[in-house]
């Protein structure tokens, strides 16, 4: 048998289960899961990061009630409550020994082993609910975030809200997602622009994305099939708080190569500027004034270096027994 190579990402040992603590080898479904033939599952991305005042989850109660969102669109009634699964985080940070990590909340229908049920029905099979916590860099790149990336628009159209719901972080949704990052990184390209079925801007593979022009900040709605981004919503209450007109509106495809400024946002990507689409450089090609005024702001409340915009609690600190809240 060959010997099992070490990880070099660190990895917190234990992952909850259903109310429990487990071993993270012991994290495993059977292989006739719902979830497995049916991408029949809901999940959430949420970044813990080593602050001036300790570790702190960022924006925890709303994406873990994006993740309550998303089940109740699936039918998905998991037994577990968002203030549960808030609990069940910040304990599962503290044993994972991790100052900062990537969590990953997941909820999806599994296999009731005693009494097996096949088929796309999903309504017969169990609810499992899962979290697991790693060590994860910066998405897009370590320099990324200043020097920016070069993506292009994909061939791939954004799922409709009428076929999938992009309101919901679905495991299923992401099928598109891949398509349009596998596209874009065998074209030499970091990342990929979907367009949704009219031909606006909708968003990136995982990323929800924002123009800068004539100093104003511009990304597109709802209704262009964009998942409600957490960091989506908090750019752009930072953004009014600093005083730049914000406008969610359609945006055609050729607005891209004439922005003075483009950024994508997202838990992973946090605010990674866009320096070139289809090989035409955006603005100077590179990081532009606005992205970088708006990234300084967002790590500072990030790093508990000022208060979050009108006050809000964006920030549950670890602590050693309880959570509490700055």
């Amino acid at each position: 048998m060959a010997e099992k190579k070490a990880s070099t990402m660190k990895i917190s040992p234990k992952v909850w289960k259903n109310g429990e603590f487990i071993d993270w080898d012991d994290a495993r479904i059977h292989v006739m899961s719902h979830v497995i033939h049916y991408g029949s599952s809901v999940f959430e991305g949420i970044r813990c990061y080593k602050t001036t005042k300790g570790s702190a989850v960022f924006r925890l109660t709303e994406h873990l009630q994006r993740l309550m969102n998303s089940a109740k669109i699936y039918r998905m009634d998991s037994e577990f409550t968002r203030d549960q699964f808030t609990e069940a985080t910040v304990e599962l940070i503290r044993q994972s020994g991790m100052e900062e990590c990537y969590l990953r909340p997941v909820i999806f229908r599994g296999l009731d082993e005693d009494n097996p049920a096949f088929g796309v029905n999903p309504l017969k099979n169990p609810i499992d609910s899962y979290i697991a916590a790693w060590e994860w860099g910066k998405y897009l790149g370590e320099e990324a975030l200043e020097t920016g990336i070069d993506v292009c628009v994909s061939s791939w159209t954004r799922i409709t809200s009428n076929s999938l719901p992009t309101m919901a972080k679905a495991g299923a949704n992401y099928m598109n997602s891949q398509l349009i990052k596998m596209e874009a990184l065998l074209g030499g390209f970091t990342e990929g622009i979907a367009l949704d079925d009219r031909g606006y801007v909708s968003e990136g593979s995982g990323e929800n994305i924002f123009l800068v022009n004539n100093g104003k900040l511009i990304t597109p709605p709802l209704g262009a099939a964009i998942l409600p981004g957490i960091t989506r919503d908090s750019v752009i209450q930072i953004a009014r708080e600093m005083g730049i007109e914000v406008q969610e509106t359609t945006i055609q495809r050729a607005a891209l190569y004439l922005a003075d400024e483009l950024f994508f946002t997202g838990t992973a990507a946090e605010i990674t500027p866009i320096r070139s689409v289809d090989r035409i450089t955006v603005g100077a090609g590179k990081r532009g004034e606005v992205t970088k005024r708006l990234q300084d702001e967002f790590f500072k409340i990030i790093f508990a270096e000022r208060p979050a915009p009108n006050g809000a609690e964006w920030l549950t600190f670890v602590g050693e027994k309880k959570t509490a809240v700055a």
